[in-house]
């Protein structure tokens, strides 16, 4: 079963941006992918009125969820939304969450994460200060669900440098990761593989790094290297810059061989109960 690994340079244009996550997809779907992961806001980059769409999503008047679903349904694809905007169900006028949705080939939402670790940090970029917490509401809950490649952990670009919550997806069952992400070119030069391998080593999971790999509004620029990384660490596949699909398939047999004659799992000796609670699962 392939997963594919969408890499991005979103814009401001949230159609435009949906036409070309379309054409992307289509391209996983056709080169026989049954799950994509998109980037974090693969529908919109250097925009301040994430309230608004947030909002306008929430109440079904916007454009990104009935792409997503129509998308899914059409190319016959599971897809991992990257982030989108969305406030807690049911409280349209709260604030927002970076909130990365899984939807199964029926169109159907079969898991939310909303991100639990907000990028509040200063770059020495031309940017210089992020503060995603000025926008959008910390997440509270761990999330796995089943999919056709395996069962697979949710999490969300600054997530990677918290190993308790990918230690947490792992004893929640998770044999991939999804990690769709925006790094900056200067963090990402310096930790992203750093980061992406080190998560899949100590899970012993396949990490999807989906990513945004360019120069966007704000001004912005982005490292790209999206990646598959397998559960010894290794990458199989990676783009440095610029669009691009990445494709691989889950040798589960190979995992499972990784996992039993190194049972990491079983060797922890320091292991918080709380990494666990709140957690939500899909069978």
């Amino acid at each position: 079963m392939k997963s594919a690994v969408i890499q991005m340079v979103s814009q401001s244009d949230i159609s435009a941006n949906l036409e070309r996550a379309r054409q992307l997809l289509e391209q996983a779907a056709e080169n026989g992918a049954r799950l994509a992961v998109l980037p974090e806001n693969f529908a919109a980059m250097g925009r301040r009125d994430s309230a608004a769409i947030g909002r306008a999503e929430a109440l079904g008047q916007g454009p990104i969820l009935p792409w997503l679903k129509q998308a899914a349904r059409d190319l016959k694809l599971w897809v991992v939304a990257g982030t989108l905007p969305l406030p807690p169900q049911g409280l349209p006028d709260a604030k927002a969450h970076a909130c990365s949705l899984l939807i199964d080939d029926h169109g159907q939402t079969v898991a939310r994460y909303d991100k639990l670790h907000l990028f509040d940090v200063d770059v020495a970029d031309n940017r210089g200060r992020y503060r995603e917490s000025d926008d959008y509401a910390h997440g509270a809950q761990v999330v796995v669900a089943d999919t056709p490649v395996g069962r697979l952990g949710l999490s969300v670009c600054y997530d990677l440098r918290f190993p308790e919550l990918y230690g947490a997806l792992r004893a929640a069952g998770a044999e991939l990761i999804s990690a769709p992400a925006a790094f900056t070119a200067v963090t990402g030069a310096a930790h992203w593989e750093v980061l992406i391998r080190a998560r899949a080593i100590e899970t012993q999971c396949y990490v999807l790094a989906a990513a945004q790999g360019g120069v966007h509004p704000g001004p912005r620029e982005t490292y790209g290297h999206a990646a598959i990384i397998d559960p010894w660490g290794r990458i199989v596949a990676e783009q440095a810059s610029g669009e691009a699909v990445l494709l691989a398939d889950r040798d589960s047999s190979e995992q499972a061989s990784i996992r039993a004659r190194m049972p990491v799992a079983l060797h922890r000796r320091f292991f918080s109960q709380d990494a666990l609670r709140p957690a939500h699962t899909s069978e």
